[in-house]
Formats: C-alpha cells, structure tokens, sequence
C-alpha cells in the first residue's frame, strides 16, 4: 500500500473501534477513548515488574491515563507529559510528586499540569524508565493507532535520538478490551509498536519489535517542523 492507502486503512480501523465503544462510552470518536475500567487498567498496569522499577515514566496527556499518571505521582515517580501539539520550546511537563502542594489525582489532569508543572526541553529530561501511550486500537503484535495526529511518533523519537530511551525501555498502553483487535494492523515505517497491553482484566506482552531509528525528516512537511520548537531545533542543517 502507498502512503495514501495506509492512511485511509489506519482511519477505516479507527472509526470501527470508535464505533463499538460509542454505545457504552459516549462520543469518543476523534480521541484517544476515555474508557471504563481505567483505574482497573491502571491499577493492573502497577503491577507490572516494569513499573515497579520506574522512577522516571513519559505519560501522555489524555484522560484515559489520567488513573495510570495519578497512580504514579501516589507512588512518588515523576511524570514528564508532552505539552499540547508539543507547540513550546520546552514541550513536556515535569510532575514531580516530591514537589507538588496539590494531591496527586489534581495535578495529573492535563489542564492542572499545565498551571503547575515545570516546562522543561528534551535536553532536561533524565533517561526515561517507561513509557506509557494511548491508543484508539491495538493487536497482541504491538502495533497500535492513536488518534491520526502523530505526536506520540514525534515524542518518542525525540526521546530515542536523544538517547533517553533505548531498545529495551518497555512502552505501555491502557485500553479497553474493544480496543484489542485480532486483525493485521497497517503501519507507517515511523510507528512505533507497544511491548505491553493492559486492559481492566488483561495483560498481554508483545513480541519484540525494532523501532524506528528516530525522526523521518522527509516525512515532515516544513510547516510541521517549524509548529513544534523541538523538533525545528533538531532539523539537520542539510534539509
């Protein structure tokens, strides 16, 4: 399939998922599902070795990780979300519960985090321990959707050329059991797959997968890099 078909097939698949969720969920198309059993996903996810072991955990923003985000504030990690659209110099926020005068539950909300949390650049942040994204679907193969913006692919590439995540950092998502599919999933050569699903009453590991090198630059218009700072003060001089 060309770029154009691999697209339209990623959007077919959403708007399936989307579609099974909205009789018990509400209106969740063109999001990452807020869905039910979030704290139970979240609470399973905990027990997980991987997350016993993180200090460090990149989180995104959206509301179906706000229990997983809330979670790991209670539990002392310091959380580092992406800002919106990663549209300032220092795109992620750093939620550090040592430092927090709000409880934990307040100050994982993505709007609280934006009035209280530290802004800090890439080349702020520690080695990160774990990683946990949103989805819209996802298959036991790790290869998962998120919503069509991107910016998840952005994150993590940045944090992989600035060598904060390797090989081996787990990558993590909640889901609600809908979201699971059986069917073969399309995908860019940018995606990036997940090593662990977890839903409210399911965990299941993914077979290794390599990931993609870093940022696809040809693949970024150059209006796409000058909206995100991050990423326009990393452009190769070449390009």
């Amino acid at each position: 399939m060309n770029r154009a078909q691999v697209q339209h097939a990623k959007q077919a698949v959403r708007e399936r998922v989307w579609a099974r969720l909205e009789p018990t969920h509400g209106d969740v198309t063109g999001r990452i599902p807020s869905f039910i059993g979030a704290d139970s996903a979240a609470a399973r996810l905990a027990e997980h070795l991987a997350w016993q072991t993180a200090s460090v955990i990149k989180a995104v923003p959206d509301k179906a990780q706000l229990p997983v985000r809330a979670r790991a504030l209670q539990e002392g990690k310091r959380i580092y979300m992406a800002s919106p659209k990663l549209a300032t110099e220092n795109p992620f926020y750093l939620l550090d519960p040592e430092s927090l005068s709000i409880p934990p539950i307040e100050a994982a909300e993505r709007r609280t985090a934006a009035r209280v949390a530290q802004p800090v650049g890439v080349h702020e942040m520690p080695v990160v321990d774990l990683i946990v994204c949103g989805s819209v679907a996802v298959n036991s193969k790790g290869v998962r959707l998120g919503k069509g913006a991107g910016y998840s692919d952005i994150e993590v590439a940045l944090l992989q050329e600035a060598g904060l995540i390797g090989p081996n950092t787990l990558i993590a998502t909640t889901v609600h059991p809908l979201q699971v599919v059986k069917e073969e999933l399309p995908e860019s050569e940018h995606d990036f797959r997940v090593d662990l699903i977890v839903t409210p009453d399911e965990t299941i590991e993914c077979p290794p997968h390599p990931r993609p090198p870093g940022i696809f630059w040809e693949r970024l218009t150059s209006d796409s890099i000058a909206a995100i700072p991050a990423l326009a003060n990393r452009k190769p001089s070449s390009r």
